[in-house]
């Protein structure tokens, strides 16, 4: 059971403009909490003991609002230059120890199903033969996605990023648990998570579940509007 987290939250949020010419992404708030905030929490309700939290836009700004969060202890990674997810992860691994580790973006928004995804996702690891276990969620079902999908995913849970011109099934949704040994030999300076995905695709350790809850994409102010209103009314359903 993964005992150890890392949030990315070092982006500029660009796409997210003007709210975040003074605070940093992760600190937009959505139905009056902030999204880092929302992904902690979860983190805390499974027993995560240490989550890294890497800074670049407006550090100084959330670093001081995790400073007052005991649970999970926050540790935190700050990057001179934007390093993108995977020179963050490979940044902080001194930080994050020699076991699994759950990564999750700072900005994921989603609603558990029957089980929560963090308890799923720890259940189905299995370290003999995964590097990498995302998970996924529906690109049909996705809140305010409209894209062509990324991944495909057999029913064992292999994966397949999607070809050119192909319609994918499967987003990646956000939230992960990845070993120290995927990012074995990993690229200096800044670079994609996709990278090392695509390296366990190819040696058959990369693998997924299916999220059964609900996932929102919030990108955009409008989006801000469009998922409170679709929480609230999941909150009034009977």
């Amino acid at each position: 059971m993964p005992r150890v987290a890392m949030v990315l939250a070092a982006g500029l949020g660009t796409r997210m403009r003007p709210l975040t010419e003074t605070r940093p992404k992760p600190l937009i708030e959505v139905a009056g909490r902030a999204l880092i905030d929302r992904v902690l929490d979860r983190f805390a309700e499974f027993g995560v003991d240490r989550a890294v939290v890497n800074l670049h836009h407006h550090r100084q700004v959330l670093e001081a609002h995790l400073r007052g969060r005991a649970h999970p202890r926050i540790v935190f990674s700050p990057e001179a230059e934007l390093l993108e997810t995977g020179g963050g992860v490979a940044q902080a691994l001194p930080l994050l120890g020699p076991d699994p580790f759950f990564v999750a973006n700072a900005d994921v928004l989603w609603l558990d199903g029957r089980r929560p995804a963090l308890q799923r996702l720890a259940a189905a690891w299995d370290d003999s033969k995964m590097d990498a276990l995302l998970l996924v969620h529906s690109a049909i079902t996705a809140q305010g996605y409209s894209g062509p999908g990324d991944y495909f995913v057999d029913p064992l849970g292999r994966m397949r990023r999607r070809r050119f011109g192909e319609i994918a099934p499967y987003i990646f949704g956000g939230v992960q648990v990845l070993h120290p040994r995927l990012l074995r030999d990993a690229p200096s300076g800044k670079f994609s998570l996709n990278l090392l995905w695509d390296r366990a695709q190819d040696a058959d350790r990369l693998w997924a579940i299916v999220n059964d809850g609900l996932w929102f994409h919030v990108g955009t102010p409008d989006d801000i509007v469009r998922t409170e209103a679709e929480l609230g009314w999941i909150r009034k359903a009977p």
